[in-house]
């Protein structure tokens, strides 16, 4: 049986349906997880002294176009020193006013999860993870690593 390309659109769309979207970063002026760690927790603290919400965010400009895909259990995926190294479970997309213009929030959990890292190229802004090529948790099944790699990214 031939299937049109309206056909293919629903079946691929089916296929994909409750499938969580995830968002991949550049992780710009940290070199470490270790580093990561040290200026996240430093901001909540900030945030606590401030009696503000103590929540962890990045701004982006434009709000994703998957977002409901995204809140249904996607992560931030991090890139640090070129290999997608940790995640964060991502809360919630809000959108945000900043000199008159509408951004977007990304919200994300406070725990790193450490992944089997996986290069990555630089780009600008955050891009969509395509499934295939999210990492898995260590500790998960199938995700061997090198100790000395996790000592030595975790150390800078």
């Amino acid at each position: 049986m031939r299937l049109s390309l309206p056909d293919m659109r629903k079946v691929i769309t089916k296929s994909d349906a409750g499938a969580p979207q995830h968002i991949v970063k550049l992780c710009v002026g940290c070199d470490s997880l270790g580093e990561l760690t040290v200026w996240q927790k430093q901001f909540l603290k900030e945030m606590k002294q401030a009696h503000q919400p103590a929540e962890l965010m990045h701004i982006t400009r434009h709000m994703p176009k998957r977002r409901l895909e995204v809140l249904e259990g996607g992560s931030l995926y991090w890139v640090i020193g070129g290999l997608i190294c940790v995640r964060q479970r991502i809360l919630d997309l809000r959108p945000v006013v900043r000199g008159g213009i509408t951004h977007c929030a990304i919200v994300y959990d406070a725990k790193l999860v450490k992944v089997l890292p996986r290069p990555r190229r630089a780009f600008q802004g955050w891009r969509y993870l395509d499934a295939a090529d999210v990492p898995p948790d260590l500790g998960s099944k199938g995700a061997d690593f090198d100790p000395d790699w996790d000592k030595e990214l975790w150390s800078n």
